[in-house]
C-alpha cells in the first residue's frame, strides 16, 4: 500500500499560464505516492501550460470545474504558480472560497510560486510564515505575511499546515512536505 493510497488531492489552476513543471510534478509524485488526484479549473477541457511564464508546455486534462468542487471531498489543495496562472487564480471569488473552506477545514494548502498571491485575496496571508517567487514578496509583507527565502516554508500555525515555496527549483521540497502533511 502506497503512503497516500486513501487520500484525495485537489489541484485548482487556470486554463492557460500554468507553469508547466508546477502543475505536472506535483501531480505526478502525488499519485507516485498513491493518491487520487483531481485537476480543477475555469472551464472543461485542458490546461495549457507555459514554461517560464513563455514556452507552450504540455497540457494536462481538467478532471472538473472550480464550481463544481467542494473542501469536504479532498485532503489537500495544491495551487500551482505561473505569473498568468496565480493573478486569474487571486481574482476568482470561487477559488478564493474553496481556498478559504481548506483552511477553515483544517486541511493542508500548498502554494507555489505566485499562487501564494491568492492567499492575500482569499484573506488567509496575515500572520503567517511563507515563501514565494521573490517579485511577489511585497505584497505578501503588505498583506501581514512574514516571508522567508527558502525552499520550502511549512507553517502551522493559522489551525490548518500551509506549505509554500518560491519556483520550479524547489518542487523536490514542495512535494515531500505535501506527501509529509498527509502522512503525518
Amino acid at each position: 500500500m502506497a503512503a497516500l493510497d486513501d487520500r484525495r488531492i485537489l489541484v485548482m489552476t487556470t486554463n492557460f499560464g500554468t507553469e508547466s513543471d508546477e502543475l505536472t510534478k506535483p501531480i505526478a509524485a502525488l499519485r507516485e505516492a498513491g493518491a487520487t488526484v483531481t485537476v480543477a479549473a475555469t472551464e472543461p477541457g485542458v490546461v495549457k501550460t507555459l514554461a517560464g511564464d513563455r514556452d507552450p508546455g504540455p497540457e494536462v486534462p481538467v478532471d472538473t470545474t472550480y464550481d463544481q468542487v467542494k473542501a469536504s471531498d479532498f485532503d489537500a489543495l495544491v495551487l500551482p504558480g505561473g505569473t498568468l496562472n496565480g493573478d486569474q487564480l487571486r481574482a476568482d471569488e470561487t477559488v478564493q472560497q474553496v481556498t478559504r473552506a481548506f483552511a477553515a477545514d483544517a486541511k493542508p494548502v500548498a502554494a507555489i510560486c505566485h499562487a501564494p498571491w491568492l492567499l492575500v485575496d482569499a484573506g488567509l496571508a496575515d500572520g503567517r510564515d511563507l515563501t514565494s517567487v521573490p517579485t511577489i514578496r511585497t505584497d505578501l509583507v503588505n498583506a501581514g505575511a512574514h516571508w522567508s527565502d527558502q525552499e520550502v516554508v511549512v507553517d502551522d500555525a493559522g489551525g490548518y499546515r500551509l506549505i509554500t515555496s518560491r519556483t520550479p527549483d524547489d518542487l523536490d521540497a514542495f512535494n515531500a512536505a505535501i506527501i509529509d502533511a498527509l502522512t503525518a
